[in-house]
């Protein structure tokens, strides 16, 4: 009988194994991950013989957790099942709010509109045609509280993908369930509050670098003191990655983001201990699923490693990185719409394989318009059955001690520490964003992967191979015509109802407090209880910080 724990005995089997396996040949020349790095025909334990059993194979739970932030993972506690919604006006995203949670959605989303995204009210001229479009338009404290109508946010947590105007949404958010007699320490949620990445990738950014990362000091501090249930920053890589990165960039993108906000709060003088344990994650969840599983298990070893040794952080929820994943939009194909439950099926399965906290699975319909309740329905049951009969959550973090994925965990460390040394050597996160690194290093990857599709080396089902002439057949999602009518209403309402000197008191305090140094919070909170719109408030700042114009790269 062969025994494996001799790895010279192996070494030959191997050698003997690849020349016969070499004779067989193979579909292509060479097999890679989606990152470009090269996948042997098999891995065996000669692959693992530098492994750290103490450091790489640690017991869920265990620091530096890769196997895990939780000892009894998704045996313990399901995943948030939280699935990314809003459209049009705030009664129309209310209902589809209350649509999901009644078929067993656990976590509230919110989409934004590209107005609110970019801090403008929906009757600026920048705001034409784009109501309700992406997402939700919400610009007053009257919308908010429309929004989330007898929802019971005490009850259930809510995720906001908001960035550049984060403090301001917020704040209407906190305020909203004050007017209802919720106290602020009773909520919990995320803010997104990523500007880093809005500057890399996704570009939904408002002021200039300093001052925005000011404005998210500021929400973390609040968070700290006033709302300690709540992610004051959740770092996204998703936005990286759709932006035509690959798992490497996303992985040593993201991190580097998150450092640079625990740097900064270090600087304004915060204990590591008391804010780090809020910060979360948001990654993507793409098709090479075992490369998927990698990133997430080699992001929370680098992670736990970076808070305690770099930070000197002692507390072990600082060391978690705790993160929600989003299945891959930009894998969504228009041809063929049903194949998209399918992929979406495939990276969900790695994100809870990858030991993801929530997650949102896209809809079949999502690249050709917003979801239908169909195709949401659809999309919110792939979790349930893969959560009750897939039998994936009945032990944790089952793909360890495989040795492709071991070899796939320490090879995205690795990569991932070398964009850190080239990061660094730039001048950090914002040195490298003025020097264009980021924009060129995803531009690059994109092209190749674009390249790759339509020289036929990467197959896309559908698009590239195995295409249909048949139509459409699936019914797609139309917006309420009256929702922009609605909207502007309740604006003009607001405006002539509200005390208006009592608002220009509380903007010009709040303008005041800009030119200064103090927390922007209270002042930003103070001026929502004013009924100030989110286009007023945000104009007030950009009145003292300016707006950002982003270098030209090529």
């Amino acid at each position: 009988m062969f025994d494996y724990r001799s790895l010279e005995e192996v070494k030959v089997r191997k050698q003997k194994w690849d020349m016969a396996a070499s004779q067989c040949g193979e579909r292509r020349a060479a097999f890679v991950t989606s990152s470009g790095v090269p996948v042997e025909r098999l891995y065996t334990p000669l692959d693992m013989a530098g492994l750290d059993y103490s450091r790489d194979l640690s017991f869920p739970g265990e620091y530096p957790f890769t196997r895990g932030v939780h000892s009894t993972g998704h045996r313990g506690r399901l995943w948030t099942m939280r699935m990314f919604s809003g459209f049009g006006g705030p009664e129309e995203s209310n209902k589809r709010y209350k649509y999901l949670l009644s078929h067993g959605e656990t976590g509230l989303s919110v989409a934004f509109d590209f107005p609110t995204l970019n801090g403008y009210d929906t009757d600026s001229p920048r705001a034409l045609g784009e109501f309700g479009k992406c997402g939700v338009a919400v610009c007053s404290l009257a919308d908010m509280e429309a929004l989330f109508d007898d929802i019971p946010v005490d009850k259930i947590t809510t995720s906001m993908t908001i960035n550049g105007p984060a403090a301001v949404i917020w704040a209407m958010y906190l305020v909203a369930a004050e007017k209802r007699g919720i106290s602020m320490a009773r909520l919990g949620g995320t803010i997104q509050n990523d500007i880093l990445k809005e500057y890399i990738a996704q570009n939904s950014y408002i002021f200039p670098p300093k001052a925005s990362m000011r404005l998210i000091v500021d929400t973390i501090e609040y968070g700290m003191k006033n709302v300690p249930l709540w992610n004051t920053v959740s770092i996204s890589g998703y936005h990286i990655r759709e932006a035509g990165a690959t798992a490497l960039q996303e992985l040593a993108f993201t991190l580097a983001d998150g450092l640079a906000y625990v740097q900064a709060g270090v600087e304004r003088g915060l204990e590591v201990d008391d804010f780090a344990p809020r910060l979360s994650f948001f990654f993507d969840g793409h098709n090479d699923f075992f490369e998927e599983v990698g990133k997430f298990r080699a992001a929370r070893r680098i992670w736990a490693r970076e808070v305690k040794e770099r930070f000197r952080a002692r507390n072990e929820r600082s060391m978690w990185l705790r993160f929600h994943t989003q299945t891959a939009g930009c894998t969504l194909t228009a041809q063929q719409p049903e194949n998209n439950v399918v992929r979406t099926t495939i990276q969900a399965l790695a994100a809870v394989m990858g030991g993801t906290q929530s997650l949102h699975t896209n809809s079949m319909d999502e690249a050709l318009a917003l979801p239908s309740e169909l195709a949401v329905r659809v999309a919110l049951r792939t979790q349930q059955i893969i959560a009750n009969e897939s039998g994936v959550t009945n032990t944790i973090d089952p793909l360890a001690g495989s040795y492709f994925v071991e070899a796939l965990t320490n090879n995205m460390e690795k990569g991932a520490y070398e964009y850190f040394r080239k990061i660094e050597a730039l001048g950090g996160v914002l040195g490298a964003l003025d020097k264009g690194f980021f924009h060129r290093e995803i531009a690059d990857s994109a092209f190749r992967y674009q390249r790759d599709i339509e020289a036929g080396d990467r197959v896309i089902v559908g698009v590239n191979e195995y295409g249909t002439d048949e139509p459409v057949r699936i019914p797609l999602l139309k917006l309420d015509p009256e929702g922009m009518e609605r909207q502007l209403a309740r604006l003009t309402r607001l405006r002539r109802e509200r005390d208006n000197a009592a608002l220009a008191g509380k903007l010009k305090e709040l303008e005041e407090a800009a030119r200064g140094s103090e927390n922007l919070m209270p002042f930003i909170v103070g001026t929502v209880r004013a009924c100030g719109t989110l286009g007023e408030i945000c104009d007030c700042l950009r009145g003292v910080f300016g707006e950002y114009k982003a270098p030209v790269t090529v």
